[in-house]
């Protein structure tokens, strides 16, 4: 574990600490403070060593577990209920019994209705409470009955309600602040915009590893990796489905040396997420390209990394992306990103410069990535253009610098406070 100084402690929540981008950006931000002299602890719902960044697993944070044996789902159903329920406790659980390693600062994620729970004891409550909006929990969701309208409103409420409650509220993107403000309308609230970033020594470490990587895939001239959690928003049958299309964009000796490698979060917890999967390998093959397509799930950092060093392009394939931190660590690596004109990698990718940003339409990305094999050297200089805008916009110092103001300023207020 890394030493910490005497600066303050921060307590970061999170209902489940598995995968994903959200998850990366919480792990980011906790070793980014605790490089920083800040004594952080991760408090979660649930954590599967199996299924984990490594930062969570090889000591450098400290994690506490609280309600692990709740499920994240009855049957499928209650996922939001559930997930209230498990940080609601940990909420409970910090300013019940954390006295002698009280944190200065709370940073909560993803699920505003613990926040009452750790502003509502006064003798015990924290200092100053800091919420991240990914993107609004109700937006994340269908409600395709009447029961399941019903069951969602009081969250709805709960949510708009206890998200004013935190001392400051920052978001992930300048298009999230907009959803932000659309969504919670009675809130008179802007919050500020903390784009998150990649832990980039961590990348440079795994890329200079002398650790061998196996990556079971054909060896291919033009590989071009998707790297996302395998649930529909994600679109990734668009992946696929352009394969076919850019099939006849191709020369037969040009074609016989692309690949695509689907790599991604993979929860056999989720229904969603078993039956995303199965589906996707049913168009892999209604679409004739099993030939050119690997599955790989949830892979390791070493993996991740390996993958991006080696292919030719990203591609990036959701609609409305609330951020994406996938382009970041694409443009890091050198290569270009062929994205979703939307949501968040338009604050991200460069259009024509250190990738392309496209219609999510098979013919819109088959050009896009037709280019990138008939023109060499287009990779490549799209590529250090990337890595140039990541360092001068992205890079994991600026990230770090802007946890350690916003956390230095709510520590400074509450002990103004403590004075008066």
């Amino acid at each position: 574990m890394l030493k910490a100084a005497n600066k303050g402690r921060v307590a970061f929540i999170h209902p489940d600490l598995g995968l994903g981008g959200a998850e990366r950006l919480i792990v980011d931000a906790a070793v980014g403070l605790q490089q920083r002299g800040y004594k952080v602890t991760i408090y979660t719902g649930y954590h599967d060593k199996g299924h984990a960044f490594p930062e969570t697993t090889d000591g450098t944070l400290k994690v506490v577990t609280i309600g692990q044996n709740i499920p994240r789902s009855l049957f499928g159903h209650l996922v939001a209920l559930l997930a209230y329920l498990k940080m609601s406790l940990i909420a409970l659980y910090i300013s019940l019994f954390c006295h002698s390693e009280r944190p200065d600062v709370v940073v909560c994620d993803q699920v505003s209705a613990c926040i009452p729970f750790l502003k509502g004891f006064p003798r015990l409550s924290l200092h100053k409470v800091l919420f991240y909006c990914h993107f609004p929990d109700q937006l994340l969701t269908t409600r395709e009955s009447f029961l399941k309208s019903w069951y969602r409103k009081p969250l709805d409420y709960i949510e708009e309600k206890t998200t004013g409650m935190a001392d400051k509220i920052v978001v992930n993107s300048d298009f999230t602040k907009g959803v932000f403000k659309e969504t919670f309308k009675s809130l008179r609230i802007v919050p500020d915009i903390l784009y998150p970033s990649i832990n980039s020594n961590l990348f440079d470490d795994l890329s200079t590893s002398k650790q061998p990587v196996k990556l079971d895939i054909p060896d291919a001239k033009h590989l071009f990796v998707s790297i996302n959690r395998f649930e529909p928003k994600k679109n990734i049958a668009l992946a696929i489905r352009t394969l076919k299309k850019l099939r006849t964009c191709l020369e037969d000796d040009e074609w016989n040396d692309v690949h695509l490698v689907l790599a991604g979060g993979y929860d056999p917890r989720l229904q969603d997420s078993v039956a995303y999967l199965e589906k996707l390998k049913k168009i892999v093959a209604d679409e004739g390209v099993a030939d050119h397509v690997t599955f790989i799930l949830s892979p390791k950092d070493a993996v991740k990394v390996k993958l991006l060093s080696i292919c030719s392009a990203l591609i990036y394939t959701p609609s409305n992306e609330h951020f994406g931190i996938v382009p970041l660590e694409a443009m890091y690596m050198e290569k270009p990103v062929i994205a979703v004109n939307s949501g968040g990698p338009r604050e991200t990718v460069r259009d024509n410069e250190t990738g392309f940003l496209c219609p999510a339409t098979e013919p819109h990305f088959a050009v896009a990535m037709a280019r990138i094999i008939k023109e060499p050297q287009l990779s490549v200089k799209m590529g250090k253009a990337g890595k140039k805008h990541f360092i001068q916009n992205f890079s994991f110092d600026a990230f770090s610098t802007s946890w350690e103001r916003i956390v230095a300023d709510l520590i400074g207020s509450a002990a103004h406070l403590h004075t008066e």
